[in-house]
């Protein structure tokens, strides 16, 4: 494996890379409250089918610098840059891209509006922000967490207490959370991540969405949409309303018996799916 240092869109980023330099890349990108890390079971396998895997730290995780104000970690203009400064830095082509937990959201945008980039797309939960923003009630109640998380310093306050008790109980089936509190723990480092959820969710920003001219932001390369029994967080139909706004092949796998880390706890199944997807996707191409 080889460790980047890439400087970006105005931060330092960590970068691991792995695979054969000539190999045909994937991106993959992880969420809250997680690292590179999240990749680190599914990552062995994708190497065994040949293929370049490409896992950064997004902006304030990991070991990728902190940007200072909140409206830095707003996807269109913090991450999509980010990903496509480092694909520039390491030459890559056209790669695959694949996201989970909020790096899906970052992964739909790169496909929309930098489509000539990538091969194929597949979120991990998280479905098309339109289709997420017409879910149903089920989906509304699940997202209770996020009004929380627009609560700046008392929600810092309350994930730390009694050695982040409320944190632990919250992503309970987080296949590393010690780990995970570990890196956020460092200075900084809890605000930086729950301000990805005040930069892209404040009311502010979901008005912006929801006005944003229709068919801004389809998608048209070949994408599959991953959901898992399990979820907690995530209702199902944000997910499978995703098809609306894919004019390219679509596929829908539902993982049973996996909570919403499907890379800690299905990793086998999630890179079988990924490489027959890439296959398909590359015949298509």
């Amino acid at each position: 494996m080889r460790e980047h240092s890439i400087r970006a869109n105005g931060l330092t980023h960590y970068v691991r890379d792995s695979g054969a330099e000539n190999a045909t890349p994937a991106i993959l990108l992880h969420g809250f409250p997680d690292s590179a890390d999240v990749w680190n079971a599914v990552t062995p396998a994708l190497l065994e089918e040949g293929y370049r895997v490409i896992a950064p730290d997004l902006r304030g995780f990991g070991r990728t610098e902190m940007a200072p104000r909140t409206a830095d970690y707003d996807i269109a203009t913090g991450a999509v840059p980010d990903i496509l400064g480092i694909i520039d830095h390491l030459k890559l082509g056209k790669a695959h891209i694949v996201g989970h937990d909020f790096g899906a959201p970052v992964a739909w945008a790169l496909a929309a509006h930098a489509r000539e980039h990538f091969i194929s797309l597949t979120a991990l939960s998280v479905g098309h922000p339109r289709a997420y923003l017409a879910a149903g009630m089920q989906q509304k109640l699940m997202s209770w967490y996020i009004v929380m998380h627009q609560a700046r310093g008392l929600c810092e306050w309350l994930y730390k207490r009694d050695d982040w008790a409320l944190l632990r109980k919250h992503w309970s089936a987080h296949g590393d959370i010690n780990a995970a509190i570990a890196l956020l723990a460092r200075p900084g480092r809890l605000t930086a991540g729950l301000n990805w959820y005040r930069a892209n969710f404040a009311l502010r920003r979901i008005a912006e969405m929801a006005k944003a001219p229709k068919g801004d932001d389809i998608v048209r390369i070949p994408t599959m949409g991953v959901w898992s029994d399990g979820e907690k967080y995530l209702a199902e139909d944000q997910m499978t309303g995703s098809a609306r706004f894919v004019e390219a092949h679509w596929r829908y796998e539902r993982i049973e018996g996996a909570s919403h880390w499907i890379p800690y706890e299905a990793p086998d199944r999630l890179a079988a799916l990924l490489t027959r997807h890439w296959e398909d996707a590359a015949f298509d191409a």
